[in-house]
């Protein structure tokens, strides 16, 4: 099968090595025999997004999020579209921020996001600089990860995380955190989050797998390096929360 991948603003947004996420991805699908083009997208260019079958974006500064957001508007009719067609995409870090209604930032002012989803993000002066340890309802394994973020998120009815044990979630202490709708995944966790993952790097390829109607893997290829990688941050970060 061949996959068709969107890599926004790889330049740009590419904070804590977010390219990786799309290498993840790419890497899995190869090893299951699919052929991979992954196309870039940089600010001001053009880029057809039919046929696609994996959308990214990840981490960037406040101010190059603002940047992306004026140049991501021209997109969010297709974007939308392909959303509600079931397309898998991830968008993590701050580029999670751009799928809501707006961005506020910590001057006041208000940026439209696409509208993906009805939450709005408010950046305020303080930034929350933590591990993550929490939850989802799409495998029992927990989610681990890193965040670096100054936003409040509100107004999420279908979170990522259902709780979190340790970490600052979209608008409180150890709460829920990030967004899913469908095939849709968002996140304000870096690092990046589908290598620090498997079990969520799975979800995600699964998702486009399924769409395109191709069988599932009954035994998924083992990544030693991945997996060994995970079950040592999840010790730790288990053990800070006294579990």
């Amino acid at each position: 099968m061949d996959v068709k991948i969107i890599h926004f603003y790889p330049d740009l947004m590419n904070l804590y090595g977010s390219y990786a996420n799309v290498s993840a991805v790419r890497r899995l699908l190869e090893r299951l025999g699919h052929t991979v083009a992954v196309e870039t997208v940089a600010p001001g260019q053009d880029a057809a997004l039919s046929g696609a079958d994996f959308l990214f974006m990840g981490a960037g500064t406040e101010r190059r999020q603002a940047f992306a957001q004026a140049d991501f508007a021209r997109f969010g009719a297709d974007v939308k579209a392909l959303a509600a067609d079931g397309c898998a995409m991830l968008f993590a870090g701050t580029a999670m921020e751009l799928l809501g209604a707006s961005v506020t930032d910590a001057a006041g002012t208000v940026r439209p996001g696409i509208g993906l989803a009805e939450f709005t993000a408010v950046q305020g002066k303080q930034r929350f600089v933590e591990d993550v340890y929490g939850h989802t309802d799409l495998f029992p394994e927990p989610v681990v990860g890193f965040m670096n973020k100054c936003a409040n998120i509100s107004g999420v009815e279908t979170p990522l995380l259902t709780a979190l044990d340790l970490g600052y979630g979209n608008e409180a202490e150890n709460g829920p955190e990030g967004f899913r709708r469908d095939n849709v995944f968002a996140s304000e966790l870096t690092g990046p989050i589908l290598l620090k993952n498997p079990k969520l790097l799975e979800a995600v390829v699964s998702a486009i797998l399924r769409r395109r109607g191709a069988p599932e893997p009954e035994t998924w290829p083992l990544d030693a390096w991945t997996e060994q990688g995970y079950a040592i941050t999840e010790e730790q970060l288990r053990l800070r929360c006294g579990k």
